[in-house]
């Protein structure tokens, strides 16, 4: 009997592009190359990208009473907890433990996809994501970003849109 052929993943694959391409999703890949004393993961991806840093989204895991949760907000910005606990249907929102959102998405922190993740989490995008035609979110690794629609991104995760970012 034939052996079946491996299935070949894409260099650079990630679950997050493999998820993408799976659902048919148009994106760009962009890589580069990521800089470990760097202060901020996402503003290094925007400045690496030369893409205006309200079009780099950054994904953040919080417990909303109890249950882990994803927000997607610009990089320009921060996550108001409040305005998440509120969209989530909750009442109090905290950031995750770090390790506990590392174990849950299966992806390291500075490099979380709202994507591909282990454990399929409630999502909640920040409504201006709405106002660009493609937004940059991680593609699952630190230095690798992928360029989508958002509302591609708010379909495939079944996100919330709600002004949960803060300038």
């Amino acid at each position: 009997m034939p052996k079946k052929p491996k299935k070949q993943q894409q260099p650079g694959g990630t679950p997050a592009t493999v998820a993408l391409t799976a659902a048919g999703v148009p994106f760009t890949v962009h890589s580069y190359d990521h800089d470990p004393s760097h202060p901020s993961y996402g503003e290094e991806a925007a400045e690496a990208m030369g893409v205006s840093p309200d079009r780099v989204f950054k994904t953040l895991v919080a417990d909303v009473d109890g249950a882990l949760t994803v927000a997607v907000v610009p990089v320009a910005g921060s996550l108001d907890l409040k305005a998440l606990a509120t969209a989530a249907g909750g009442k109090r929102a905290a950031m995750a433990d770090p390790a506990l959102a590392e174990r849950t998405t299966g992806y390291v922190r500075g490099g979380i996809s709202p994507l591909g993740q282990r454990k399929k989490l409630p999502t909640v995008l920040d409504a201006s994501a709405s106002t660009h035609d493609t937004i940059c979110v991680s593609a699952g690794r630190r230095g690798l970003e992928v360029e989508l629609a958002p509302a591609d991104l708010a379909r495939l995760t079944k996100a919330v849109l709600a002004p949960v970012a803060r300038a």
